[in-house]
């Protein structure tokens, strides 16, 4: 149970503030001078503090209120502190909480706002110790997954990418189709080559092909070869993708985009392992891991008869979604420090790169880190040099309270609350991970 320690020398103070507390269902001691508080601080858990100002009867200064606020301070920065004092000065309680106090309220004080105050900043501590405790556990994992898995230098720091490299990895060694679904640059082929690197088949090719860019006419002789003569152009015999990937692994990049005569063709080699060349009567056979990957709502695309509902299936045994950037804004930071070699970040960039929602995802951050080394005139990197406007580090554009409240009356649906609070859904991603609010 959440404890709070209250440092006050008036008696009549400290009962009417352990009654109040004690009528809310929350437990706390009091002790009567800064000496006291501090010793209770070091002795015991206490998780907030509503602390006097003014502790001599001779000054309305608040010094003493001062130097206890920011000795507490100093023993448990995170600690959060309520300010009470008889005698209210504006400059003082700006000053003070500028400098951390959570809040300023003068004698005699509102019941219904301390409480509430009291009751939100312990829901906040508790909650920030429960997404440090997850962080640590988060590390933990994140460095067990890299000592037993090869992740091929993916950097990254969010929970939702962990998830991710943690399918990737137990389903690497599983003989069976893989479909990765994200948006464009969101790093779909750099999971495909960590299931690669983890599979049976990871001494074999890893074979890339973009099945949305092959030409229609030219599709069976991209996948499955040609013999010479077998079209215009044709001199000599050459091999498809499916024989250079055999006893390895054949990436199928963009296969929502595959036209239908391909997307026929293809639904045979996955069902049998067999094909001929294009102008060969001969049936070949290969052993090759497939691995597809689509920005397309497939099943959208089945339904409208745009995609063979038998090759959606085939194609899609085990499906890995890559959430986009902005859906994990903790990873914007990282891989930033990764492409930025020796350059650095001011406070002013790293405040613009995680408020940018990065509708190019990763492919767009490392393009504007590169232009940036490339354009700046010293080695710490600016907003400017990013090619984005400056952010306020401090800047939270809405509440915790408003997020929590927008998501309960959409039902948790992330669109509809993210309209509400007129922010983009990757905005209010962002501001629903700094708080630690789960979806």
């Amino acid at each position: 149970m959440s404890r709070i320690l209250i440092i006050d020398d008036n008696a009549g103070v400290r009962d009417a503030l352990e009654l109040l507390f004690a009528a809310s269902d929350l437990d706390s001691i009091a002790v009567d001078s800064p000496e006291a508080g501090l010793a209770a601080l070091a002795s015991g858990d206490i998780d907030l503090v509503v602390q006097d100002m003014n502790f001599t009867d001779d000054t309305t200064s608040g010094e003493e209120g001062v130097q206890l606020f920011r000795a507490l301070r100093d023993r448990d920065p995170e600690l959060p502190i309520i300010l009470l004092t008889a005698w209210t000065h504006l400059e003082q309680a700006v000053e003070l909480v500028r400098d951390g106090a959570a809040d300023y309220l003068g004698k005699p004080w509102d019941d219904d706002r301390l409480v509430t105050s009291t009751r939100n900043l312990l829901d906040l501590r508790r909650e920030r110790r429960e997404n440090q405790i997850r962080r640590r556990r988060l590390d933990a994992s994140r460095a067990s997954l890299a000592e037993r898995y090869d992740l091929c230098g993916i950097v990254y720091a969010s929970e939702a990418m962990h998830e991710v490299l943690t399918i990737a990895t137990k389903v690497a060694r599983a003989d069976v189709p893989v479909l990765v679904t994200g948006a464009n640059g969101a790093g779909k082929q750099k999971v495909a080559e960590v299931i690669q690197a983890n599979s049976s088949v990871r001494e074999g090719p890893f074979v890339t092909v973009n099945a949305g860019a092959l030409p229609e006419n030219l599709i069976e002789a991209e996948l499955f070869g040609a013999e010479a003569g077998a079209y215009t152009g044709a001199t000599k015999a050459r091999e498809g993708r499916f024989e250079a990937a055999d006893g390895g692994t054949l990436f199928l990049d963009e296969i929502g985009n595959l036209p239908a005569d391909g997307q026929m063709k293809l639904l045979r080699v996955l069902q049998t392992g067999e094909f001929e060349r294009l102008g060969s009567s001969r049936t070949r056979k290969v052993q090759v891991r497939v691995i597809s990957a689509t920005n397309a709502d497939l099943e959208r695309a089945v339904a409208h008869g745009a995609f063979r509902e038998y090759l959606f299936y085939r194609l899609n045994v085990i499906q890995i979604r890559v959430p986009p950037l902005g859906e994990r804004p903790a990873d914007v930071l990282p891989l930033a420090r990764h492409f930025l070699g020796d350059h650095r970040l001011s406070p002013g960039a790293e405040a613009a790169l995680t408020a940018h929602d990065w509708p190019g995802n990763v492919r767009e951050l490392e393009n504007r880190i590169q232009r940036a080394t490339l354009l700046a005139e010293e080695a710490r990197i600016s907003a400017s040099d990013l090619g984005l406007a400056e952010a306020d580090p401090e800047s939270d554009g809405v509440s915790r309270r408003e997020i929590e409240q927008a998501l309960a009356a959409s039902g948790g649906t992330i669109a509809k609350a993210a309209r509400s609070l007129n922010l983009s859904r990757q905005a209010l991603y962002r501001r629903m991970e700094k708080f630690g609010i789960e979806q």
